[in-house]
């Protein structure tokens, strides 16, 4: 009998449920990582040597026809760049990152758009990166964009047995208002864009967000000398069109449009610059019956791209 109480004293009593937690254990979650992004995966220690080397290495200079790369930080701004198209070569996920909604969004719009490089880094890494900005275990690298000279423009629309129509931009400085510009080429059948090389937006990662894809047809050239490359265009028989607030002609009076041109536009606040509204053939106003004093680049070239369209139908 004492041998049965000693067996009954070591018996367990009630116990304590688990509250649920081996039921959320089973519960899936969600798709299988990348190799570059599970831990002791061959592939995860060569992406976090990678990422260790290019957070040392300096940012490459642009030269000649080429910008230099750049980083887009962020969850937000990272998945909307991926949504829009924007080029990336690097997705940079931070190590142990919290995967919330934006996080498999921007991991899935990279897998499929294929030819980025997904690489997990950790957080002192990606700070370095990004000079301490909030990347929020976010970071995608745009490649340098591949500027066309101004001639080629020209070139290109003569091949195509086309007048060429051209936009110039002077002293734009807004990517947006280059992405509105390139997209209105695009549309109405222009054939690229020209960029000063100092003090003007470039194609950014913001310039190809407003150009809603179009900047992958349109080229964007860069000029070393906006005045200089107008007189080439000049040279070449091709009309330079200016559009200040205060020009001698009415848009609906230029019958230039229906030739080979250039359409030069400035920026909102400060309108052409003294030597390049010297080199414009005509001084163009848009008529505004509503008064405003002055529209923005991306607005007022889409309004005379228009009007060229029409007349070359």
């Amino acid at each position: 009998m004492a041998a049965n109480n000693r067996r009954m004293s070591g018996k367990k009593g009630a116990q304590v449920g688990s509250g649920g937690q081996r039921r959320k254990g089973l519960e899936g979650k969600g798709p299988t990582p990348p190799a570059e992004m599970r831990k002791k995966h061959k592939k995860n220690r060569i992406a976090n040597a990678m990422a260790k080397q290019a957070a040392r290495r300096p940012a490459p200079r642009g030269r000649g026809g080429k910008s230099s790369s750049e980083l887009v930080v962020g969850r937000n701004s990272v998945v909307e760049a991926l949504r829009e198209g924007v080029p990336a070569s690097t997705l940079y996920v931070q190590q142990f990152i919290d995967n919330d909604e934006r996080v498999r969004e921007a991991l899935q719009l990279a897998a499929e758009r294929g030819g980025i490089n997904l690489m997990e880094a950790p957080r002192p890494e990606l700070d370095r990166m990004t000079n301490g900005l909030n990347h929020q275990g976010l970071v995608l690298q745009v490649p340098p964009y591949e500027y066309a000279h101004p001639e080629d423009l020209a070139n290109a629309a003569y091949d195509g047995g086309e007048d060429p129509l051209i936009v110039a931009l002077d002293g734009v400085t807004d990517p947006r208002n280059l992405g509105a510009v390139v997209r209105s080429v695009s549309a109405f059948g222009g054939h690229g864009v020209v960029v000063p090389e100092r003090r003007a937006a470039g194609m950014t990662a913001g310039a190809w967000k407003t150009s809603a894809g179009a900047a992958a047809r349109t080229p964007v050239a860069r000029a070393t000398n906006l005045t200089r490359a107008l007189e080439a265009y000049k040279k070449a028989g091709i009309v330079v069109v200016g559009l200040p607030a205060d020009g001698e002609t009415e848009l609906g009076e230029l019958a230039a449009l229906q030739g080979p041109v250039v359409i030069v536009v400035g920026s909102e606040g400060k309108g052409l610059s003294r030597l390049v509204g010297e080199t414009c053939d005509f001084r163009v106003r848009i008529p505004m019956p509503g008064g405003a004093e002055s529209l923005n680049a991306g607005v007022a070239a889409g309004i005379v791209l228009y009007e060229a369209a029409r007349r070359r139908v």
